[in-house]
């Protein structure tokens, strides 16, 4: 039992880490996700076949392959980045091909006869835009973006592959020294609960209390 108290402090620093890289990663590709999506909404069929390619080619290819290019393969152009710089920036880009598509169905469950009832009514794009269309599509997107998040939380598990000292990369390196399994990684399931829930209670507590955020029937 002392020995399984002992490890809570190496597993509260990992979640840190773990924390901290899914968190940024999660927020870039959120921001990344809606810029390609608002691009692909303001540009239409010239930017669609670069949308298709983007989204087919980083969805069909496992993320590790692309942790593996950004670690080893970026400082051969010059560009050297820390292990945890290169887990943010490739968790990132992996993750905004799928907040665009999340954001590509948002957009699309918007009735299109609300947006050409607000333009018989004379109200112009802009407005329809901020009044009608982006409440209802974040309303329908919010719920999504926390499952996302949370697939981008067990996602960086990959990160150990390249040393991150994240929870899976501190749970193996307890269980190669110590040669004890049930503790390092009943602690390790305990702490990825703990922020997937920590997750879905926040995205709750958001699309219960933020306005246009609540779905109107």
């Amino acid at each position: 039992m002392n020995n399984f108290i002992a490890l809570v402090p190496r597993f509260i620093e990992a979640m840190g880490i773990t924390l901290e890289v899914s968190v940024l990663a999660a927020f870039i590709g959120i921001v990344a996700g809606f810029a390609i999506n608002a691009m692909r909404l303001a540009f239409g069929r010239p930017f669609a076949l670069v949308y298709g390619a983007f989204v087919w080619l980083v969805r069909g290819t496992p993320y590790l392959s692309q942790l593996v290019i950004v670690y080893f393969g970026l400082p051969v152009l010059g560009v050297t980045l820390s292990a945890v710089q290169a887990t943010i920036l490739s968790l990132a880009f992996y993750s905004s091909a799928y907040f665009a598509e999340l954001f590509r169905a948002a957009w699309a469950s918007v009735p299109r006869g609300q947006l050409e009832a607000a333009a018989a009514f004379g109200v112009s794009r802009r407005d329809a835009f901020r009044s009608i269309e982006l409440p209802q599509a974040l309303a329908f997107a919010a719920p999504l973006i926390a499952n996302q998040t949370i697939l981008v939380i067990k996602e960086s598990a990959v990160a150990s592959i390249i040393t991150v000292p994240e929870l899976t990369m501190t749970a193996s390196d307890i269980v190669a020294s110590s040669y004890t399994y049930v503790g390092p990684y009943a602690l390790l399931i305990a702490c990825y609960w703990l922020l997937t829930q920590a997750v879905s209670m926040i995205a709750q507590a958001a699309t219960s209390r933020i306005p246009f955020l609540k779905k109107t029937s």
